[in-house]
């Protein structure tokens, strides 16, 4: 079956709270949802490691101007992290480079949290989208290449255990634009002196938009592929779960004027 052909891309305007699914990048899943929604213009706010699963709100056509508001709202997290082993990307995917034991109890975990909570200097990682001379830091990273980063504020407004396990620790994480769990996660396992990255990673929500408000890639797929459903009863289908200009222009309007 193929969907819309000879078709022109269209013009639709609105946001789309996606649940990115794991194993996929931001620009692929951009890609893939273009084609869903034939449209013309499209965009995200803010990449998601492949890894990373959750929240993405992808912006249609005229959306994209408020793009910049939750690009630097705050966002929540929940990581679980592996603790002992340290590697080159921080996180699952990428190469073990230093195994170390694990020695510290609950109360040396509860001040090391404690220590990340709150304003702090944060270095992004060499693995990261961020650009030096035209180029991401990836690109380098992956020929072995160091380039000097300068260290960010970012605010972490709360940081919590959920739950420990062996050499397993799971977290609740509330924090400013800007930061990377990655790193932070790095830097815990610096300050326990054992190690850490990053195994699972989801992002439950974008400034005021909340878990139960996304939206499943396999959902939009059954209904683009349902052989029972003609072109246009697939986009009016699709189109229901845009949030519409009027609420968006509401929303944004109002926050711009927070903080005139």
């Amino acid at each position: 079956m193929k969907r819309y052909k000879n078709a022109e891309s269209r013009d639709i305007n609105g946001i789309l709270l996606l649940d990115k699914p794991k194993g996929i990048s931001s620009r692929v899943f951009l890609n893939k949802i273009k084609k869903l929604f034939n449209a013309s213009k499209i965009g995200h706010t803010g990449t998601l490691d492949p890894l990373a699963t959750g929240m993405l709100p992808i912006c249609f056509g005229k959306a994209t101007k408020f793009a910049k508001y939750l690009l630097h709202s705050d966002k929540r997290y929940k990581v679980i992290i592996q603790l002992g082993v340290n590697t080159d990307t921080f996180d699952s995917d990428g190469t073990v480079v230093s195994v170390m034991p694990v020695k510290f109890n609950n109360n040396t975990l509860e001040q090391c949290l404690a220590s990340f909570r709150g304003i702090n200097n944060q270095v992004p990682p060499m693995f990261s989208a961020l650009k030096y001379r035209g180029l991401p830091l990836y690109k380098y990273a992956r020929k072995g290449i160091c380039i000097p980063r300068k260290p960010r504020l970012i605010h972490i407004y709360s940081l919590n255990l959920i739950r420990r396990t062996a050499n397993i620790i799971e977290l609740d994480v509330h924090c400013s634009k800007g930061t990377y769990i990655r790193s932070m996660v790095h830097d815990i396992g610096e300050y326990l002196g054992c190690g850490a990255h990053v195994i699972e990673l989801r992002r439950l929500s974008v400034g005021e938009y909340v878990t139960s408000s996304m939206i499943s890639l396999k959902i939009l797929e059954a209904i683009f592929y349902n052989d029972s459903l003609d072109d246009l009863q697939v986009l009016y289908k699709l189109d229901a779960f845009l949030i519409p200009m009027s609420v968006i222009t509401l929303k944004f309007s109002n926050i711009s004027n927070e903080k005139c």
